[in-house]
């Protein structure tokens, strides 16, 4: 679903982390994420966070299998909406699910550090449980690509695992850690990701939202390319 370490000092674009980490696992992820994380209400409360208008260009950075690129389109069906993902079978099953959905969605294989779009070609780029895969300097270009990526007063959107708010959401967060890498979720169980997001030349970095989950803190953020 999204780029992973490469080795000890060079990541690559070329290696990534499936969904669920093993690729066998990745047709079950819809499945999984709907039953113990509630995942269409989280997402659709980062779309309604993202006040998408008429006539927006939204990207769905690491869109995975496509579900929250799908809900954007069906939340708002005259905005441009484009899912981009490494994983060529989390692709498939995306582009299947948009076309079952009679859904006019674009979807792109390529990196969330290299993203193969022109710059300011987006209005709202949205991304949900995508950052905690990367170690922090892919975090850093992801966020920079993502910060080239908007036009002006565009708007950045973020849903992914942050800071626990009490020690049961830190125990909570341990298999997420464990399978994934307590390098690449370093940052989000340490509450890094406003920090990141400025460092990035974000401004208005928020933290608008904390739940509780089965793997812990579920935070989402907004942030803004300044005009």
């Amino acid at each position: 679903m999204t780029p992973a370490p490469h080795g000890p000092h060079e990541p690559s674009d070329e290696y990534f982390i499936p969904a669920l980490r093993f690729r066998v696992l990745t047709r079950a992820y819809d499945a999984l994420l709907s039953v113990t994380l509630d995942e269409a209400r989280h997402k659709r409360a980062l779309i309604e966070q993202a006040a998408i208008a008429p006539g927006h260009a939204v990207l769905d950075l690491g869109c995975g299998t496509g579900t929250l690129t799908r809900l954007i389109k069906g939340a708002h069906a005259d905005a441009s909406v484009t899912g981009l993902d490494l994983d060529p079978e989390a692709l498939g099953i995306a582009r299947h699910k948009a076309a079952d959905a009679g859904l006019d969605i674009t979807f792109v294989q390529g990196s969330a550090t290299a993203p193969p779009f022109e710059p300011a070609s987006f209005d709202r780029v949205l991304t949900s449980l995508v950052l905690h895969h990367l170690v922090r300097e892919q975090k850093q270009r992801a966020l920079a690509a993502a910060w080239s990526l908007l036009r002006r007063d565009g708007e950045l959107h973020v849903a992914d695992w942050g800071r626990p708010l009490d020690l049961l959401m830190k125990l909570a967060s341990l298999p997420v850690r464990l399978l994934d890498g307590f390098a690449p979720t370093r940052d989000n169980v340490e509450g890094n990701l406003p920090a990141l997001l400025r460092e990035a030349g974000f401004v208005d970095v928020a933290e608008t939202r904390s739940a509780r989950t089965l793997y812990g803190t579920l935070t989402h953020l907004r942030a803004r390319r300044p005009a």
